[in-house]
């Protein structure tokens, strides 16, 4: 089997012009990163695309996956592509992948085979820079903060009560917790503990794929929550001044990025979070552009239904006036295997309650058996809900034009869509609620540092944001170890952030871990290339 990048190297791209040329995109309305990439400043287009109606929102999402992963992204390019080879116009909307699994374990985000978003190389490492903006901003806040402490500025921030954590895009379990401004009696700014996050899941990463332009950015930068002074008051990035220098930082990032599809199809590819601990979507103003500019937009959340699915209704659906039209659930043979038709059963069950038609695409892999995918299917029939079997990586859109038809007839029906609670309730109501409707837990469990810390929270006004879990994404419930679909456990809930810039409250449950690990062989050791330029080892 010949890799993803043999693949993507033999593709024949278009001038990126004429790809922006099937949305009704002139020259003038790109800011061209070479032949093939572009990004589109959305905010010069909003005058003139408002009174366009949208397209249909489609949302890929999948069953609790292994730890190879079910082909999420793949199943989206390749859906993006069979919509269009059955004549309707579709725009593809996906992250961006970070080096964190591109370096480490699961690989990039750029799809596979015959179903990937081109050009592969530049998507899976650098591309625009846009990650590496974000983590630039994010950590010009930590160091202003450091350097706020050290010279004793006002106003004053208690060096024990500081909660902004530094980043970086790389999986790196040595950084979760450090120790800063040791030794140089006093030269090296003022030592306290630290610690790092990974850069897809950082609060500047969730401003950047939550905010409407460039001035809500800087406003939202604004309201970042640093930490606290020594009588406990909330001090922002706003009232030490940088946030204007992050949103100056971040002024290129904030546009989508334009590429194709190894078909053509046209492809949004921007912001990157992760959905375990961070609400794993792209960004609002791609997802909007696209919508203006598509008959069918194809998204995708990160993970399975119960992490990425349900933040992306109910936080980015809610956060953009959003209505999906249609849900796609990825089942793969091997995630069946572990999991079983009570997996599927329950993320069906889910993404109904969310008042959205659920459509199942069973994603073949090389050394499946026919007979193995048709029972799938079966058992889908059983369950009520339509299926189709999908070869996206090997027959690009042509392996999927079944699941495009059954995507369109169940996207005909208006939207019911509705989030999940309301936002009076507070934020243990809001855990409680999607620990047992989403998760099937009998209950949940806070610890006393959670209580505490939810306290401070609603008595800073926050009481009123959706939730962001953070949790494993082997299960449905907290615990790695449960398959299928685990029944009377109890949430471990152990923590809580407030993301005031983004808009929402992270949760943490379980050993959840903010910085990833390097896995035994990492993706990076059999990365190469060659003194021509060449690439060898990605995927």
């Amino acid at each position: 089997m010949r890799s993803d990048l043999e693949i993507a190297r033999e593709a024949t791209l278009r001038p990126i012009t004429e790809v922006a040329a099937d949305l009704g995109l002139d020259p003038d309305d790109l800011l061209p990163y070479g032949r093939y990439i572009a990004k589109v400043p959305a905010p010069a287009l909003a005058h003139r695309l408002g009174d366009r109606p949208d397209g249909r929102l489609v949302l890929v999402t999948a069953m609790t996956p292994t730890s190879f992963g079910e082909g999420k992204t793949t199943t989206t390019i390749g859906l993006g592509q069979a919509l269009r080879a059955i004549g309707r116009r579709a725009v593809i909307a996906v992250r961006e992948p970070s080096l964190g699994p591109c370096l480490g374990l699961k690989g990039g985000a750029a799809g596979g085979g015959y179903s990937q978003v081109l050009p592969m190389e530049e998507i899976n490492l650098h591309f625009t820079g846009d990650l590496h903006a974000v983590s630039t901003a994010h950590n010009l806040l930590s160091a202003v903060v450091d350097n706020h402490l050290h010279q004793g500025a006002v106003p004053e921030i208690h060096p024990r009560k500081v909660v902004w954590k530094r980043v970086m895009d790389m999986n790196d379990r040595s950084l979760r917790s450090i120790l800063v401004g040791l030794e140089g009696q006093g030269g090296n700014g003022v030592m306290r503990e630290d610690g790092f996050e990974i850069t897809a899941a950082s609060e500047v990463m969730a401003v950047l794929c939550l905010a409407e332009n460039l001035a809500d950015l800087k406003r939202r930068l604004g309201e970042v929550l640093v930490g606290y002074d020594s009588l406990g008051r909330p001090v922002r990035a706003g009232d030490i001044g940088v946030h204007g220098a992050m949103a100056a930082l971040l002024k290129q990032a904030i546009h989508p990025n334009l590429v194709q599809s190894i078909e053509g199809t046209p492809a949004f590819v921007h912001g990157g979070p992760f959905a375990n601990i961070a609400h794993g979507c792209n960004t609002l103003i791609a997802t909007r552009l696209a919508l203006k500019l598509g008959e069918y937009v194809v998204t995708e959340a990160g993970f399975a239904a119960d992490l990425g699915a349900e933040k992306f209704f109910d936080i980015k659906c809610r956060a953009g006036g959003l209505k999906p039209a249609a849900a796609v659930l990825v089942v793969t043979r091997r995630a069946y295997a572990r999991h079983g038709i009570e997996n599927v059963a329950k993320h069906v069950e889910n993404l109904g309650g969310f008042g959205v038609p659920v459509v199942v695409s069973i994603n073949r892999f090389l050394d499946d058996e026919p007979a193995e995918l048709e029972e799938i299917r079966a058992r889908c029939a059983d369950l009520g809900v339509p299926a189709a079997i999908t070869d996206f990586r090997e027959g690009g859109g042509a392996g999927g034009l079944e699941l495009a038809e059954l995507v369109c007839a169940a996207s005909e029906s208006p939207s019911s869509f509705q989030p999940l609670y309301p936002l009076v309730l507070g934020i243990r109501e809001k855990v409680e609620v999607v620990a047992q409707r989403v998760y099937g837990a009998a209950g949940v469990e806070f610890s006393q540092g959670a209580r505490a810390e939810i306290k401070r929270i609603e008595d800073l006004g926050y009481w009123g944001l959706p939730v962001c879990m953070a949790k494993t994404p082997a299960s449905i419930s907290d615990d790695p170890k449960l398959p299928g679909r685990p029944r009377d456990f109890v949430l471990s809930v152990n923590g809580a952030k407030v993301s005031a810039g983004a808009g929402f409250v992270v949760v943490y449950t379980g050993k959840v871990m903010t910085m990833p690990g390097l896995p035994r062989q990492p993706a990076a050791l059999s990365i190469d290339v060659d003194a021509e330029g060449n690439v060898s080892g990605l995927f």
